[in-house]
């Protein structure tokens, strides 16, 4: 037994297989192209939309501003304090993932996945330097000459570059982007920017280089769980078997009397970027590309036979043709209503909380050590931290008064110049005051006090409840 295992070691896992998709033209090939240029355009011009905001703020549309703790969306404005608008959306784009999946199956991954644009881009790029798929794998089996490795070599620098433009990319969204790219070509970046440029230059030239379809398998969770919001209206890429079954070769000329169509050219695997036959069935690495359909269709033209021996199709419509019965079009049923009804609602909660946002607001937190000062005069003072948050695009003035204290007096700590009907905020900022609350000594131990903001020029208001505290409780 021990020779045994010495000569054949247990193996738990077996070796990646290096796949080597073949080149096809079709509708799906150019569908997957025409996704592909659009989100690579979005992705790296993005970051150079400019969007005017006034003065002293940025200008970039889409920015995720981390020093100041600030993300804008063109119009929108989100303030640390405002995640719940990132929640919202966030549940909404899951949604919209589970409504695509009921639909249509796996075709986010097929088509719009980050992970399927920048492979495809990557084996662009090998088919352009190494030749299409026999090219490829003659020159992997090759042994070493020069001819291999300039190919070779030309194949990863050009990796590494469309790798480093990822990376440089993706920090662009988090810094202006003309000052960065400024500090870029003087070789003046921020090791913390640098930092991140190398990661990602890193994780985009091993996941589209190297990982492949080994992150759709074993990485991303959605092939796991994907299967769970599958039923049997769900368009998926099916192989009719009842017609091309039993497969075998066909020669020009011979009848099709009890043949099936499926001549066993097995372009349908070799096309395939995770390296499957679809003819077995759904498998759960099948990411509903539809580059099968387009190998396959070139096929049954080239044997003057009807196209559709593979193609999206639904589970009932499968069994509906088997029982000659009439197919069902349409994907839309109880399951998708739902999802559209809670992406609407979604919608409405986010679209009704964005025109109501508030571009004021007024935090008060009570000075702690101590709890409160008795003045010589007998009177009772309370120290307070006041953040006047101005969530506008231009330089604010505004009053602070109080409600629930009698003969109350209000003064600000440190700035003789200023009083409480007069406290300045610069645009999107932060007003930061530290103030004194004094009040009659025959105040309650604990008193409820409202601290009200009011913008000077507009009717704009907020306000806070907190308490006043005059003797030990």
């Amino acid at each position: 037994m021990q020779e045994s295992l010495e000569k054949n070691p247990l193996r738990l896992f077996s070796e990646q297989k290096i796949i080597f998709p073949k080149r096809v033209w079709g509708k799906f090939r150019k569908i997957k192209w025409i996704i592909m240029t659009c989100t690579l355009f979005v992705y790296y011009f993005a970051p150079w939309i400019r969007w005017d905001r006034g003065p002293q703020i940025p200008n970039q549309a889409i920015l995720i501003d981390m020093p100041n703790r600030r993300a804008y969306f063109f119009f929108i404005e989100i303030w640390p304090q405002e995640i719940y608008f990132l929640t919202g959306i966030l549940i909404f784009l899951a949604v919209a993932l589970f409504l695509s999946t009921s639909l249509v199956g796996r075709a986010w991954c097929g088509y719009a996945c980050p992970q399927t644009v920048w492979t495809d881009l990557f084996v662009w790029v090998e088919r352009i330097f190494q030749g299409d798929r026999n090219s490829r794998m003659k020159l992997s089996n090759a042994p070493i000459s020069f001819n291999k490795i300039w190919r070779k070599l030309s194949t990863h620098i050009a990796w590494i570059v469309i790798a480093i433009l990822t990376g440089g990319a993706w920090v662009f969204y988090f810094n202006d982007a003309p000052t960065l790219l400024e500090q870029i070509i003087n070789f003046d970046v921020p090791w913390s920017v640098l930092s991140w440029i190398v990661v990602l230059t890193f994780s985009t030239y091993l996941m589209a280089g190297f990982a492949r379809e080994q992150v759709c398998t074993y990485m991303c969770p959605y092939a796991r769980f994907q299967s769970a919001m599958f039923d049997r209206d769900t368009l998926i890429i099916s192989y009719d078997e009842f017609r091309g079954e039993p497969r075998g070769k066909h020669k020009a000329g011979d009848s099709w009397v009890n043949k099936g169509h499926c001549i066993n050219c097995t372009e349908c695997i070799q096309v395939c970027p995770m390296g499957i036959d679809i003819r077995q069935g759904l498998q759960m690495e099948c990411i509903a590309c539809g580059l099968c359909i387009d190998a396959c269709n070139k096929i049954m033209k080239k044997i003057n036979l009807p196209a559709g021996l593979i193609r999206y199709d639904t589970e009932k419509n499968k069994g509906r043709r088997f029982r000659n019965e009439k197919e069902k079009k349409g994907l839309l049923r109880g399951r998708t209503y739902s999802y559209l009804s809670i992406l609407l609602i979604l919608s409405a909660a986010i679209l009704y909380t964005l025109l109501n946002r508030s571009i004021l607001e007024l935090n008060v937190l009570h000075d702690r050590n101590p709890l409160f000062v008795k003045l010589s005069n007998g009177q009772i003072r309370n120290s307070y931290d006041i953040k006047i948050l101005n969530k506008s695009f231009k330089s604010k003035k505004y009053s602070l008064s109080i409600e629930g204290l009698k003969n109350s007096k209000i003064k600000i700590q440190g700035i003789e110049s200023l009083s409480s009907n007069n406290l300045p905020v610069m645009a999107n900022s932060v007003g930061h005051y530290r103030i004194f609350l004094i009040a009659d000594k025959n105040i309650e131990v604990r008193k409820k006090v409202i601290f009200n903001i009011k913008e000077l020029d507009d009717e704009i208001s907020d306000t806070v409840e907190n308490i006043f505290i005059s003797g030990k409780y």
